[in-house]
């Protein structure tokens, strides 16, 4: 998996733990929307889009298949977090 382009919108709510929304495109061909990264309590996490299905139950609808994907997409989507955060101070 090669992902070629990553973009965050920051979310500007003080009292909201959704800190950013971000969008990848894989291998110039494949682009995924609404990866949310949020704040936990250990720090920031990512979120992959999902659905809600439930009261109270969601569904990824896109998803890493693999440890070493998911590894590698939350470090790029971190760090394009990071970075965006640093060019708005």
């Amino acid at each position: 998996m090669n992902i070629t382009d990553v973009r965050v919108r920051i979310i500007q709510k003080e009292d909201s733990k959704l800190k950013a929304v971000a969008s990848i495109t894989i291998d110039n061909a494949l682009a995924v929307h609404d990866i949310k990264i949020v704040e936990g309590t250990d720090g920031c996490f990512v979120a992959m889009p999902s659905r809600k299905v439930g009261e109270n139950e969601h569904k990824d609808i896109a998803h890493p298949i693999t440890a070493e994907a998911r590894a590698e997409l939350v470090s790029v989507v971190l760090s394009a977090y990071e970075k965006a955060l640093n060019e708005n101070e």
